[in-house]
């Protein structure tokens, strides 16, 4: 969920054709020239960066023999003719699909796997999904498997036996043959940029954001965008142009909005990882609910330079854009590739990346708690924090209970931010179409016109009082560098549902996801990681908070609590 509607950057009128391939054939090039700058080449800091994450991050399975388990005798053969790989059948070729974005990476690199097995294991099993899931506004088959077969020539070259003796340095990207996906309301060149909106249905991006562009530098493959509610307004992901997206675990439950169509396509093997958006929850909740990790870095940190809405104004603290990843070393990769500053984003800063070992990091005394007394859990909500602060603490961390004051009221500066001031926003391009507006989308309407309009002297002290809360936070944050706490008070919910009742207390919708909604008043970064699950089955995450520009610190915590804790499960469908 993401903030002001001003006019995107690169957004034009333009009805898709479709059925027809509109990916530029070279779309990293293209991208390049249109972010001059700010699109890495492959280059020597998208592989850098790579090595820094699995050096950090490595799995405890050898990647080469996983590969060689995988593909087996059944490797696909090279045609001389063509110096590309054609895949043979393989039943087991979705197995491919649950591999780690950084295995992926790593075996492609390795030679032992092909960007075109990867990227044909995820066309398929996309096809066979997606009628369940819903989870995709637009896929692009034809020109995945194009810059499949691009990718698999360029492994061939840097694996020629004279340059790998050279010692001359790799010319693949960090992602090189990765399928990756993209959030609808994220350019992708040439894509569709409805938001899930009929009052946007005929606009088309007309260059990727400077993030999708960094992301094709380092040799992802984008196989298509994926669902949103309307405006992304909405913790359930449904629209009139779409439709509604289901959970991979549970069909009658959401994946949670607005990145549900990016949760839901990742949890289940459709995508290795891809991009959301972040104003109150909408990275986080969807990882929470769908069992894979999701990172609202620091505002400024990844640029949102390409996203409608636009991030400015007063939602320049709220709004972000962040990596969504089956394992927290693929959000980290995901993270360091598009990490930098761009001029399209007011927040955008130059902040340099730091390496935290396991003994760095141990140092930073954790607080956690497991309930705000406004905002009751589920049981097994609370027990997944004390779950992964006990995990911490016999590790060898310093953690103790201890909660932040003043969060109801951060609830509300937030409200006040998000809905109110967000809605009188967006009413000047919705009058007189309030027929075509979602049935979600008209639920948040009426809930923010049960109060009262937003004067100008209400925001300005809405402004003035939010800073004074993050002040005092930070300080406290001093203590306590990390922070754990529930990313939402319940696991995903049944399509539909708008109360709930825990303890005897009822719980309304939108309050129920206050403890994600509370980091993005005050501006600081925060993951999810899977570490339990409900009685249902459903998993349930933790969520890591630190201090402004320390995502590689929570990043890092968040990888020992995985560890310690199980981390990502397949999903039974």
């Amino acid at each position: 969920m993401q903030g002001l509607p001003v006019k995107p950057y690169v957004n034009r009128e333009k009805a898709p054709q479709p059925g027809t391939s509109n990916v530029p054939t070279d779309s990293v090039s293209c991208a390049s020239q249109r972010h001059r700058g700010f699109a890495l080449a492959p280059s020597h800091f998208a592989v850098s960066s790579a090595r820094a994450i699995r050096s950090r991050f490595r799995s405890t399975v050898q990647t080469q023999s996983l590969h060689a388990k995988l593909v087996g005798a059944n490797e696909t053969k090279l045609h001389a003719e063509s110096d590309v790989y054609r895949p043979s059948p393989d039943p087991r070729m979705s197995d491919l699909n649950f591999l780690s974005a950084v295995e992926m990476a790593d075996g492609v690199r390795a030679r032992k796997i092909s960007p075109v097995e990867l990227v044909e294991a995820h066309i398929a099993r996309i096809e066979r999904l997606n009628p369940s899931l819903n989870a995709f506004a637009r896929t692009d088959f034809e020109a995945a498997r194009a810059q499949a077969q691009k990718a698999e020539a360029a492994a061939q070259v840097a694996a020629n036996p004279g340059r790998v003796r050279s010692g001359a340095p790799s010319p693949l990207g960090a992602l090189h043959g990765v399928p990756i996906t993209i959030k609808s309301s994220i350019d992708v060149a040439d894509f569709p940029s409805e938001c899930g909106s009929r009052l946007r249905k005929t606009s088309v991006a007309v260059a990727d954001a400077p993030l999708v562009a960094r992301l094709r530098a380092a040799g992802a493959i984008v196989l298509g965008s994926t669902n949103v509610p309307e405006f992304l307004m909405a913790y359930e992901t449904d629209n009139l142009i779409y439709g509604r997206v289901n959970n991979p675990w549970d069909l009658a439950r959401t994946p949670g909005g607005s990145s549900g169509g990016e949760a839901a396509a990742i949890a289940s093997g459709c995508s290795a990882g891809g991009v959301g958006s972040d104003g109150g929850g909408s990275i986080r909740i969807p990882a929470h609910f769908s069992g894979i990790c999701g990172l609202k870095p620091t505002p400024g940190r990844v640029p949102c330079t390409g996203h409608f809405p636009a991030s400015a104004g007063p939602f320049t603290y709220l709004g972000v854009v962040g990596p969504m990843a089956r394992t927290v070393a693929d959000a980290a990769l995901l993270f360091e590739v598009m990490a930098g500053p761009d001029p399209g984003d007011p927040s955008s800063a130059p902040v340099p990346s730091r390496q935290w070992t396991h003994d760095s990091v141990r140092k930073l005394r954790v607080a956690y708690f497991e309930e705000d007394d406004a905002t009751p859990t589920t049981p097994e909500t609370s027990a997944a924090v004390r779950k992964a602060a006990d995990a911490l603490r016999q590790d060898g961390f310093q953690v103790e209970a201890w909660r932040p004051e003043n969060l109801d009221r951060a609830w509300r500066l937030w409200f006040n931010l998000f809905g109110r001031a967000g809605q009188m926003a967006f009413s000047p391009m919705q009058e007189g179409r309030e027929d075509d507006l979602s049935p979600t989308y008209r639920d948040f309407r009426a809930r923010v016109a049960a109060e009262p309009p937003l004067t100008a002297t209400e925001l300005l002290n809405t402004l003035l009082e939010r800073d004074v809360l993050r002040l005092r936070f930070l300080a406290q944050m001093e203590d306590f560098p990390i922070l754990l706490c529930p990313v939402c008070a319940i696991p995903a919910f049944r399509h539909g549902e708008r109360e709930w009742t825990i303890a005897g207390r009822k719980l309304e919708y939108l309050k129920a996801m206050a403890y994600s909604q509370w980091f993005n008043l005050l501006g600081t970064p925060g993951v999810s990681v899977p570490v339990s699950q409900s009685p249902e089955g459903l998993p349930i995450g933790v969520q890591v908070v630190g201090r402004p520009w320390e995502e590689e610190a929570i990043l890092a915590v968040a990888a020992r609590i995985e560890k310690l804790c199980g981390g990502f499960r397949r999903p039974p469908i």
